[in-house]
C-alpha cells in the first residue's frame, strides 16, 4: 500500500507504529473544493473545524485554500494564531468559554464569537467595553432538529448542553439583550443538528425553523440577520454503503434551501456559513498499525472468532469504543491470496472494551509483524488520543510527492514523564 508515492511499510519503518498518515494533497483538494462550492461570489465563508484535527501546519494549508477556522477552546485558539492565522478568520464557539478565554479571543480580534448562554452575553459585553471595542457575535440555537447519527453526536435536540432554545423563548431572549448592549454587534444565526448527515433533509428543517425565527426578529425587533451559520456535520464513507453527498451539490441544495424559506419569509438572502470538519480532514488519513498477536477464540456451537491485536487501540481511535464507530480496514503490508476470515482488530490496552474494528474480513494467513491499515482516521482519533495505560501517542506525517514531513512527532517516556512532578530531575 502506498500513500502519496510512500509505501507505507517504509513509513512504518523509519517513523514507527502506530503512525497515522496523511495525503497532503487529498486534504488541501477537499478544503479548496469546500471553499470554491460555498463562496459563491463572496457571500459564503467555510470554517474548518478545528476540533476534528488541529496542527500549526493543517492551521496554514487552510488559509492557503482559503478556509477560515473555527476553534472553541483556548489551546485551538492558541494554536491557530501560533500558526499566523489572522483573527478575523477565526470563530469562536464554546459552551462554557471563561473570561480569560473571551478576553484572548478579543485581544485577537476574533471574527465572530458565538454566543451560548445569557451568562456569556453579560461576561463578554463586560469585557468589550472594558476594553472599547464592539464584538461581532452570533447566537447559537437548537432548533429542535436531531440528526440521525449516534445519540452523543447529534447536538441539535432540546435536551442538551449547547444553545438557546427556539421553543421556550430563549433564543428570542438572547437576541433582545444583545441588541441592548452596545459593546455586542449581532451579525448572524447559528444551527448545529449533528455530525456523519448524508442527506439535507434535516438542514432543510433547521433552515426553516432558522429563518422563521429571523422573521420574527426582524418583525418584533427590526433586526435583520445578515448571516445564517448552518454548522458542520457532513458525512465521510467509513465503509461500503457510505454515501455522502458531493461537496458542490450539497453547497447548491444548502443555498436552495435558504434562498426559498428566505423568499417565502420576505427576508433578504444572507451569508451563508457552514463549518466542517471530518469532510475534510477525515478521508485524507489512514492509521498504520502492526500486528502482535493472532488468537482464534472457541465460540458456542464450534464457532471460532479470531482477534487480531495491534500495537495501538484505544488511546489513538476512541471512536470504536466511544461512539461504536466502524471502520474499513486492509492488510497493507503484503498481497495474500488466503481465504478471508471473520476477524475481531483489538488494541493492546488492558480494556476489553479496547476494539478498532468489531468485525473485518481478513486474509486467513494474517500473522506477527504484518501491517493492517484503517482508513478514514483523520478526524477526531488523534485529538482524542490519549495516554491511557502510559502508551505514548503516535505520530502524523504528511505525505506530498512522495516526500514525508512530521505535522506532530511521536511522544517519546520523556514526554510522558514531564508532568510527574515525583520523578525529581
Amino acid at each position: 500500500m502506498q500513500v502519496a508515492g510512500l509505501d507505507v511499510r517504509d513509513l512504518a519503518r523509519e517513523f514507527r507504529t502506530p503512525l497515522l498518515v496523511m495525503d497532503e494533497s487529498d486534504f488541501r483538494y477537499r478544503a479548496a473544493s469546500f471553499s470554491a462550492a460555498f463562496d459563491n461570489a463572496g457571500q459564503g465563508r467555510v470554517y474548518y473545524a478545528a476540533k476534528a484535527f488541529l496542527t500549526s501546519t493543517i492551521a496554514r494549508w487552510c488559509i492557503e485554500e482559503g478556509l477560515s477556522i473555527d476553534v472553541c477552546t483556548a489551546g485551538e485558539l492558541a494554536c491557530a494564531l501560533r500558526a499566523g492565522v489572522p483573527g478575523d478568520r477565526l470563530i469562536m464557539h464554546g459552551n462554557n468559554k471563561s473570561s480569560d478565554e473571551l478576553g484572548r479571543a478579543l485581544d485577537a480580534r476574533v471574527g465572530r464569537i458565538v454566543i451560548d448562554s445569557f451568562e456569556e452575553i453579560a461576561r463578554l459585553a463586560f469585557l468589550a467595553a472594558e476594553r472599547d471595542v464592539v464584538a461581532d457575535v452570533l447566537v447559537r440555537i437548537t432548533v429542535g432538529v436531531e440528526a440521525h447519527t449516534h445519540e452523543f453526536i447529534a447536538t441539535a435536540h432540546e435536551d442538551q448542553k449547547f444553545g438557546f432554545s427556539l421553543s421556550g423563548g430563549s433564543a428570542f431572549e438572547a437576541v433582545r439583550r444583545i441588541a441592548a448592549l452596545p459593546s455586542l454587534r449581532l451579525v448572524g444565526l447559528h444551527s448545529h443538528i449533528g455530525s456523519q448527515i448524508f442527506d439535507s433533509a434535516g438542514f432543510e428543517v433547521a433552515a426553516h425553523r432558522v429563518v422563521e425565527f429571523a422573521a420574527s426578529l426582524s418583525r418584533d425587533l427590526g433586526i435583520t440577520v445578515g448571516e445564517l451559520n448552518l454548522g458542520g456535520g457532513m458525512g465521510i464513507a467509513y465503509v461500503d454503503g457510505d454515501d455522502p453527498l458531493n461537496v458542490a451539490d450539497m453547497a447548491s441544495q444548502l443555498r436552495r434551501i435558504v434562498e426559498r424559506e428566505c423568499q417565502a419569509s420576505g427576508l433578504p438572502m444572507p451569508t451563508i456559513a457552514v463549518e466542517p470538519g471530518r469532510a475534510i480532514v477525515g478521508p485524507t488519513t489512514i492509521t498504520v498499525y502492526e500486528v502482535g498477536t493472532v488468537k482464534p477464540v472457541e465460540l458456542d456451537q464450534g464457532q471460532v472468532r479470531t482477534y487480531v491485536s495491534v500495537d495501538g487501540g484505544m488511546s489513538d481511535n476512541i471512536r470504536t469504543a466511544l461512539y461504536d464507530a466502524d471502520y474499513t480496514v486492509r492488510l497493507a503490508s503484503r498481497v495474500s491470496e488466503a481465504p478471508a476470515m471473520l476477524t475481531r482488530i483489538v488494541g493492546k490496552h488492558c480494556e476489553s472494551g479496547d476494539i478498532v474494528v468489531r468485525d473485518a474480513w481478513l486474509p486467513s494467513d494474517i500473522a506477527p509483524g504484518d501491517l493492517l491499515a484503517l482508513a478514514a482516521t483523520g478526524a477526531y482519533c488523534r485529538p482524542m488520543a490519549s495516554n491511557y495505560n502510559y502508551i505514548p501517542r503516535p505520530a502524523v506525517v504528511a505525505v506530498r510527492d512522495g516526500l514525508p514531513q512530521v505535522l506532530l512527532r511521536r511522544e517519546t517516556e520523556d514526554d510522558l514523564f514531564a508532568l510527574d512532578m515525583g520523578l525529581g530531575d
